[in-house]
């Protein structure tokens, strides 16, 4: 996608993350338009910005982040003196597969908002199909409003939320879904809800409801990693750790992320997830060797070697 960040006309702001595609010209006006320097007094905005940054990729979402903050401030700025500043709606949708951060942002825009007194709490509840729908009428709409309270002055992350939308006209999750705009509207600048899933089900997720897709202004795309942002990835958690890969066990995990991203389908390969998960056998494995081995110096202990590894089963090695 050239336009990494595009206005719909149904008024949604549609953002992908980790677009590689760049035009020199938007640069230098983007590069133009957006102070690299912040007065003093934007240290929460500094704070989270540090905390993006430890991020692999997601370029395209450090800089919304910034953009959602000015709107806020100056917003603010604007009632100091009397201007209109109207309150929108941050209700949002995350779009993408699994392991791609959608959670991990959700956390970090929870932080920015308590900084910003947006939010009273800033925390995150975390919840999927089976925290909302229930098993009897009315069951479904107490559920969801018990969420709903519990989230109030945070956020209401719900994963895989097209979910709600699979059993039918004679399922409970309609009712969770209707109960939820309600919601929505109602205490529209008291939490925000963020509903996460793969992009295609979730197009067709917000066409159950006629009020879904207008209430979410904020659309951001995740895209799978590349497989150089997912060695980076598996870099930054060995060294939160203390290990490091042998040179032959990186060539190795190398091919084999080439290959699990052409092979497996996007429920299989989870992004920066199945990293973690192999990199957590391997080092059970690299301490399993150890043992039967009786070596412990620090070389040894440092460094995974490819005979570590441990790939998912059904994967090439």
């Amino acid at each position: 996608m050239d336009q990494p960040m595009r206005m719909k006309n149904n008024g949604q702001i549609s953002i992908v993350l980790n677009s590689q595609k760049r035009s020199s010209v938007k640069d230098t006006l983007k590069h133009d338009s957006v102070p690299q320097s912040l007065p003093q007094e934007h240290v929460a905005l500094k704070e989270i910005e540090e905390e993006l940054g430890s991020l692999v990729g997601m370029e395209e979402m450090k800089k919304m982040v910034k953009e959602i903050y000015a709107w806020i401030y100056v917003n603010k700025k604007r009632e100091t003196i009397g201007l209109k500043a109207g309150k929108q709606a941050l209700h949002m949708m995350f779009k993408g597969n699994p392991g791609t951060g959608k959670t991990t942002v959700a956390r970090i825009i929870g932080k920015l908002f308590l900084k910003m007194n947006v939010l009273s709490k800033g925390h995150l509840i975390e919840a999927e199909r089976a925290d909302l729908v229930g098993e009897y009428i009315g069951h479904t709409a107490q559920k969801t409003r018990d969420l709903v309270k519990k989230a109030l002055g945070g956020i209401l992350f719900i994963d895989e939320a097209y979910s709600l939308g699979r059993g039918g006209e004679k399922d409970f999750g309609k009712e969770a879904i209707d109960t939820l705009v309600k919601h929505m509207e109602d205490k529209q600048h008291e939490f925000i809800l963020i509903l996460a899933g793969y992009s295609r089900e979730m197009d067709h997720f917000l066409t159950l409801n006629p009020g879904l897709q207008s209430r979410f202004p904020l659309v951001f795309h995740f895209p799978d990693y590349s497989v150089d942002q997912l060695m980076e990835i598996g870099r930054r958690m060995l060294e939160e750790k203390e290990y490091l890969l042998s040179h032959d066990a990186e060539r190795k995990i190398r091919e084999h992320l080439h290959s699990a991203k052409n092979t497996l389908s996007p429920m299989a390969f989870s992004n920066g997830r199945y990293v973690r998960n192999v990199l957590e056998k391997s080092i059970r494995a690299q301490a399993m060797r150890l043992l039967l081995e009786n070596c412990y110096d620090r070389h040894d202990l440092l460094t995974i070697r490819s005979n570590d590894l441990m790939f998912n089963k059904g994967t090439s090695e």
